[in-house]
Order: C-alpha cells, then structure tokens, then sequence
C-alpha cells in the first residue's frame, strides 16, 4: 500500500498535491481519475490503484518539489547563481530602455515595430552614440554582424491605439531583418502585442479607480 501525506484512503484514493504540471500530467493519464472541485482534490477509484501505484514515484517526487519551502529553499539556492546574475542584469538593461540599432538601417520613428529583446515597441529617439561590442555580445546576441555600426535608440512600449492603427506585414522576417533586430511585425506578433496592452490598460485603469474610491 502506499504511505503518503498526499493520499487519503476514503470511499476511493484522494491526492492533494501542491500545484506540479508533472503531478497533473500523471494524474491525468489514471484511467477513471478525476478532479473533485469541492473536496479540492483528485479521486481515482480503487480499480485504477494498480496504475496509481505505478505513476506515485513521479506524483509525489513534483508533489514534494513544489511545496512552498523547497521552493523557497531553491529559489534562495539559485539567488545568487550566474544565471541570476545574467536575469538581473538583462532587467537592469531593458529598465534603460535603449536598444541597438543599425547605423545606416534605422526604424521609422513614432510607429510600432518588433524587435528581437522586446517584443513590439516604438522608438522615440536616436542617440548616435555607438555601441561597444561588449555590451552587444551580453545583451544582444543578434546585433553582431561585423559589416553593421550599431547606435543607440531609445524605446517605448506601444499603446494599444498604435497597435491597433499598425498594418501587419505579409511575411515573417527572414535571417536579414532579425539581424538587424527590427522588422515590421505580423499580425500574430501584433496579436500577442495588443492582448498584453490591453492587460495593461485594464490594470491601470483598475489602478487609477482605486486610487479615486
């Protein structure tokens, strides 16, 4: 039989896990396993223990690795890890709002495009000041071609009116656009742009509401 703070032996077996897309993923390949909104719990009948006891190993090894202090205790574990750092840094950057752009290729100014970093944006400014090699070779892989000088521009995000008003390219970008790190975007790009700026702008709305109640 198996022992396990996540099981209970009822009228059937009954598993309350922490949420593990593994955990799920076994319990969903259980024959006759289902979820119980209101007991807040999977059953699976007795006749399906033989497949049970076969999935449990997994089940409860993601069930012990998402408990709130493992996850605690690994996300500490990992806070000071270079790939940390690496995270810290790339937020510190895209905080600056500065991206590099091909000297003698520059965007249209004032209208949405998408670019390699962030997703859809639109440049407001070129600084002229050149970027040093360094900086690209850590924070933007893509702008690498020796036959380019890249210089600073500045960016913001695109409203949802903008996004709205841009007309979506025919063709995905090829090798050519991606290298120099903007293209005109497709309307799969422009989709994932206006649902994200609609969700912004429900979030400051709701923000701006609280503030006058």
């Amino acid at each position: 039989p198996i022992s396990s703070p996540y099981l209970e032996v009822a009228d059937d077996l009954r598993i309350r896990t922490p949420y593990s897309k593994t955990a799920l993923r076994e319990l969903h390949g259980i024959p006759w396993a289902s979820w119980d909104d209101e007991l807040r719990a999977w059953r699976v009948p007795f006749r399906s223990y033989g497949e049970l006891r076969r999935r449990w190993p997994a089940i409860e090894e993601a069930a012990r690795r998402n408990e709130p202090e493992e996850r605690k205790r690994r996300r500490e574990a990992e806070r000071d890890s270079e790939a940390q750092r690496t995270t810290r840094l790339r937020y510190a950057e895209r905080r600056r709002h500065r991206y590099p752009l091909p000297a003698e290729d520059l965007p249209p100014m004032g209208r949405p495009v998408a670019t390699e970093q962030y997703g859809v944006v639109v440049f407001t400014d070129v600084s002229g000041e050149v970027v040093e090699p360094p900086v690209l070779a850590a924070f933007n892989p893509h702008a690498m071609r020796a036959d380019f000088d890249y210089v600073w521009g500045t960016w913001r995000s695109a409203t949802l009116t903008e996004l709205i008003k841009t007309w979506p390219a025919r063709h995905e970008a090829g090798p050519m656009e991606h290298s120099r790190g903007w293209w005109q975007p497709t309307l799969a790009e422009l989709r994932v742009a206006r649902r994200n700026a609609r969700i912004i702008e429900r979030r400051r709305r709701n923000r701006d509401l609280g503030r006058v109640s």
